[in-house]
């Protein structure tokens, strides 16, 4: 009986798991925004290149790219600038930081994932510039 039941268990939790559409699956965070206008201004910025942005529920995925010698070495971080400019919808002004200690030819593509749920204000809106690039993007809560 036991086993039977815990097959049931397992039968059911496997059809959960199947059920789940991939839009359901929100990504894990690799590090959340860091809201500082000290560190924003002082980041350090090596060349890179942000290829896209993308928003889903309270995290910004960026995919960019940057000259290199080994990607898992660069220390990658978000700063927003803290101020918030008062138009419709708002605007936030966030960088990407990236230090890179390498100086190598190879250039390397690499995405990272940040919890944003702090960059929210009154509304359901906000622009987000990435100031350090050309790309912004609409977070809407």
């Amino acid at each position: 009986m036991k086993k039977s039941l815990l097959q049931l268990v397992m039968l059911l939790a496997s059809f959960q798991l199947l059920s789940c559409a991939e839009d359901d699956i929100l990504p894990l965070a690799d590090s959340n925004v860091l809201i500082d206008m000290d560190i924003y201004n002082s980041a350090s910025t090596d060349k890179l290149v942000i290829n896209s942005l993308h928003i889903k529920g309270d995290f910004l995925t960026i995919n960019f790219g940057a000259s290199g010698c080994d990607e898992n070495s660069w220390e990658v971080s978000l700063i927003d600038s803290g101020s918030l400019m008062y138009s419709n919808p708002p605007q936030r002004n966030l960088i990407l930081s990236l230090k890179n200690a390498g100086d190598c030819q190879a250039y390397f593509t690499k995405e990272v994932v940040f919890g944003i749920s702090e960059l929210k204000v009154v509304g359901d809106k906000v622009w987000l510039n990435i100031t350090n690039s050309d790309h912004g993007i609409l977070y809407t809560y």
